[in-house]
Parts: C-alpha cells; sequence; structure tokens
C-alpha cells in the first residue's frame, strides 16, 4: 500500500469516528458519566471490537488502560484484558519490502521460512537457520508500522484535546502519566535496534539470574529486524504441556515472582510485558522469557518508595506508607489526611488477612481503587507498568494455584528479599557497616547545606505536579481572556457589516464574552 492510500485511510471519516467513539467510552468511564451530548458508553464486547478494528496503536493502548482498576469497573477490565494481539501475516509485497531493507537478497541465511511463527500488530516472528547451522528466530516490522503509529498518536492527541473538559484536574493528570507512558513505549517498539539494545542490557545485567534469555545476532539486526537465537519450550499457561514435563508449577511460579523482585526491586530494568506468550518452559524446566519491546527503567527513588510501601504495609506503618505513597507520586500533597487513613486501613487488610481469596481480594482491591476515583490520588506512569506485568503474574499464578493470591502470596517472597533491594546485609552489623560507611558523604552534604543557606544561594526544586499547580490557574486565566478578547473582537467586526443580521450576532458574541468571563470568576 502507498503512503497516500495508508494516510487516506488511517484518516477515514469513519475511522476517526471510531476514534472519537472509544476514547468518549474511556473518559466516560474514568468520570462515571452516563453520556456526553447524548452519546454513551460502547458495551465492553463493541468497544473490545472496535479497538481491534483500529489496529496496533490502539491495541497497545488498550492493553496499558487494561491494568487501571482505578479507571474501569470489573466488567470493562475483563473484556480490555480479552483483547488479542494477533493480525494476520504482512502480504507478500510488504514482506518483501521489509526483508528487502532489512537482509538485501538474504545471503545471510541458510535457509529462511517465510511462513511467519507469529504474527502481531506491529510484527511477525520467522525461523531461520544461519550458514554456520544456528537456528535463529527474525522478528520483522510491519511495513510502514512506524508511520502509521505516529499518525495514531497524531490523531489521539486531536481528540483528546477535543475531549479534556470531561476530565477533572486530578484525573487530567492520570490520564497524561498514561499516555506520556504509552506514547515512550509504542515509539520503542516501532525500532528493533531499541529492542536489540534492551536485550542486551537484560543479557548483561540478569547475566546470573535463573531465567534464560534470546541470544542476539547484532551483526544481522537493524530498525526493521531483529534476529536471535531461537528458543523452544512449552508456553507458561500450556498446562497440559507443563503436566507432559513433569515440572511443578509452584516451582516456576517462585522462580518468576523472584526474578521480578529482582528487576523492581534491586536492579530497577524491569519486562513490562510477562504474558504467557513471552514466557516458556524448556524440558529441563528453564524459564525463558521472550520478547523485549516493552522494557521500563525504574528510577531509584521510585524503587525505593516502592521498597518502602512494602515495609510500611508488612508493618502497619501509616506514616511511612503515606510517606513512600507521596514520593511514589501517588498521593498528593492536598490529599484530605482524613480519607488516607481509611485508604490505609483498607490496604493494610489486603496484607493482614490470612484468610482472603482471590476474588474477595480483587473486590476489596477495587474498592480502594473506587475510592481512589474521588480524591486527588494518580497513578504515575512508572508505577502503571509496574502494576501492569504484576497483574500478568498474578493472572498466571491463578491459573495454576486455587485461591492465588498476587499480595498476599508474594509478600512474603518481597519481605525476605528487602534488605538485599535496600543494599544492605541482613544482619544488624551489617546495617551498623552500612551507616557508617555513609557517614563522611553526609557530613559533607550538610556542610554544603549550611554553606548554601550563609550565601543565600538556596534552590528549592519543585516536582512536576507542583510546577504544574501553581502555574494551572495562570494558564486558565490566559486561556479564558485569550477567548474573551476573541468574542469582543468578533462582536466589533460583526458590528461594522451591513448585513441584516450582522447586530444580532454582534450582541450574541458581546453577551458570549460576559458569561464566559463571569461563569469562570
Amino acid at each position: 500500500m502507498s503512503r497516500l492510500l495508508l494516510l487516506i485511510r488511517l484518516y477515514h471519516p469513519a475511522r476517526i469516528y471510531t476514534v472519537f467513539r472509544v476514547l468518549l467510552t474511556i473518559f466516560l468511564l474514568i468520570r462515571r458519566r452516563p453520556d456526553w451530548l447524548g452519546m454513551g458508553p460502547l458495551a465492553p464486547g463493541v468497544l473490545v471490537a472496535a479497538i481491534e478494528g483500529l489496529g496496533a496503536s490502539f491495541i497497545k493502548l488498550a492493553q496499558v488502560l487494561a491494568t487501571r482498576a482505578d479507571f474501569f469497573d470489573a466488567s470493562y477490565l475483563r473484556a480490555l484484558q480479552q483483547l488479542h494481539d494477533q493480525l494476520s501475516p504482512m502480504p507478500r509485497q510488504d514482506f518483501q519490502e521489509v526483508f528487502g531493507r532489512a537482509f538485501g537478497k538474504g545471503d545471510c541465511f541458510g535457509s529462511f521460512d517465510q511462513e511467519p511463527l507469529a504474527c502481531a500488530s506491529i510484527g511477525q516472528v520467522h525461523r531461520a537457520r544461519l550458514h554456520n547451522g544456528e537456528l535463529v528466530a527474525v522478528k520483522l516490522l510491519r511495513n510502514r508500522i512506524e508511520l502509521v503509529v505516529r499518525e495514531d498518536i497524531r490523531l489521539l492527541g486531536w481528540v483528546l484535546a477535543l475531549l479534556q473538559p470531561l476530565f477533572s484536574e486530578y484525573t487530567r493528570n492520570s490520564i497524561e502519566a498514561v499516555l506520556a507512558a504509552f506514547r515512550r513505549t509504542i515509539l520503542q517498539e516501532v525500532d528493533m535496534r531499541v529492542e536489540l539494545s534492551n536485550l542486551e542490557r537484560f543479557r548483561q545485567i540478569y547475566a546470573a539470574s535463573s531465567v534464560r534469555l534470546p541470544v542476539p545476532w547484532p551483526d544481522y539486526c537493524s530498525r526493521d529486524a531483529l534476529v536471535m537465537s531461537f528458543e523452544e519450550g512449552v508456553r507458561f499457561d500450556d498446562r497440559e504441556g507443563l503436566s507432559r514435563l513433569n515440572i511443578p508449577f509452584e516451582g516456576l511460579m517462585e522462580k518468576l515472582v523472584l526474578f521480578y523482585t529482582e528487576q523492581m526491586l534491586v536492579k530497577g530494568l524491569f519486562h513490562a510485558d510477562p504474558h504467557p506468550g513471552n514466557l516458556l518452559v524448556t524440558p529441563g524446566g528453564e524459564l525463558v522469557l521472550l520478547d523485549f519491546g516493552m522494557v521500563s527503567r525504574i528510577s531509584n527513588a521510585t524503587r525505593l518508595a516502592m521498597i518502602n510501601v512494602v515495609k510500611a504495609a508488612g508493618e502497619r506503618d501509616f506514616e511511612m506508607l503515606v510517606h513512600a505513597a507521596r514520593k511514589l507520586g501517588i498521593i498528593t500533597d492536598n490529599a484530605p489526611r482524613e480519607e488516607l487513613t481509611g485508604l490505609t486501613e483498607d490496604l493494610f487488610s489486603i496484607f493482614d488477612n490470612e484468610h482472603l481469596k482471590a476474588t474477595s481480594m480483587q473486590e476489596l482491591a477495587f474498592g480502594v481503587m473506587e475510592t481512589l476515583k474521588e480524591y486527588p490520588f494518580k497513578l504515575p506512569q512508572e508505577i502503571i507498568y509496574v502494576m501492569r506485568a504484576s497483574s500478568i503474574i498474578e493472572g498466571l499464578g491463578t491459573r495454576y494455584i486455587e485461591n492465588f493470591n498476587g499480595i498476599k502470596d508474594v509478600l512474603p517472597i518481597l519481605k525476605a528479599n528487602l534488605t538485599r533491594a535496600l543494599g544492605e546485609r541482613d544482619s544488624l552489623w551489617g546495617v551498623v557497616v552500612h551507616e557508617l560507611a555513609q557517614l563522611p558523604l553526609t557530613m559533607v552534604r550538610a556542610r554544603h547545606l549550611v554553606d548554601t543557606l550563609q550565601q543565600g544561594e538556596l534552590i528549592v526544586r519543585l516536582t512536576d505536579e507542583d510546577r504544574r499547580a501553581l502555574v494551572r490557574p495562570v494558564q486558565v486565566w490566559l486561556r479564558q481572556l485569550a477567548w474573551v478578547a476573541l468574542l469582543v473582537a468578533l462582536a466589533f467586526y460583526l458590528r461594522g457589516m451591513a448585513h441584516p443580521v450582522a447586530g444580532w450576532l454582534s450582541l450574541a458574541c458581546f453577551c458570549a464574552a460576559a458569561i464566559r468571563l463571569v461563569w469562570k470568576s
């Protein structure tokens, strides 16, 4: 398909209307509004069908939104989690164009299976063999997928601007975080060089882990293609296959949770898409992790705040939990303290209840998320991907282990790794040594602070949220004044026209300007 025809298809009026209806549905569900200008939300099944019809960008966006229990109720979450990222193979002409860009005539391969093993919205995977006999997997991007993604992001931005009035200030912060995370990750996924870099970093950082990672062949990789060792095994969710291998699932689950604990709490680089298709089990019982398109980096400050949330929940420490939640950006400074007390009690009950089953735990968690909707809380983009990975892992656990509880059953493993995550030894002496080692640096920082105060050069750095809170009122008033000025100018322009209705239109513009100014005040 030519570039022009592709753009015509992407901006077809019917497709633009579908994008509008999908986003309107999302916004109405978030705000719990029955309709907007007479249009109500799409039913869960209709919403999923519309998203699948819109293609790669919107499927990826829906997969991110499928973790947001603070946005949607259970029926919509279940529907969104059923989204399948499986499409038909590329047309023959598109395949040849992409293959030619990546490999020329394909002389680097001894053989290449043109029938793909798997086809997703972003790319497809083929089996091939190098001249040295090595069996490899070749991941090819779909032709012009980067153009499609960039145009979809532009279209998404236009519709979002139209629907902005449906949001409260606090909800807007959260949805903007979701869209920023989505925009960043999907643009990374349409460049195979980014996935190659992610895979190489994983192999370097987690070389000593008990999870097997593919071996890349960088000399054959490019923007359009990723070549790596071909990994064979049984899918993690294949109950019959694992039974034939006679491998106990509990051990595999513990290995997966330990690996993700290492990623999220210790190293900070984590694989954000551990769905069953990306997890294989070899006949020897090794766990294999595939597909490194969605990899996220957790900053050190966020990682430490997450550790403190786990510690606070385990120790029922209200002050520590609130402080850690503020560090994560979940709780804003103007969150009402009386609401925080009730919220933390609900959270503590999740961690403490030994008799809590998976279903009742989910109901309680949805209740906590329901509370979050009405108050100034938000979920930053880093936490969104942690939640996504965690919910996928919990889903795998509940498939095999009766009443598997993604919080209660994983918490002991997290607690056991907290000291290592904090970089401390398990013993009291180890803690003392760690603190003594930090003492010279602490003294230098204290001296620097005193000198800065004496010289009057202290700089206060504000978080992005605080900056927005300070600037937002000014932005709102400037926007209002701009509209008022435009309406007044239009009124004077119409007043000078000789048309019979010009005077009435001029008066209407003056009234609209006055109403807008007074209403906003």
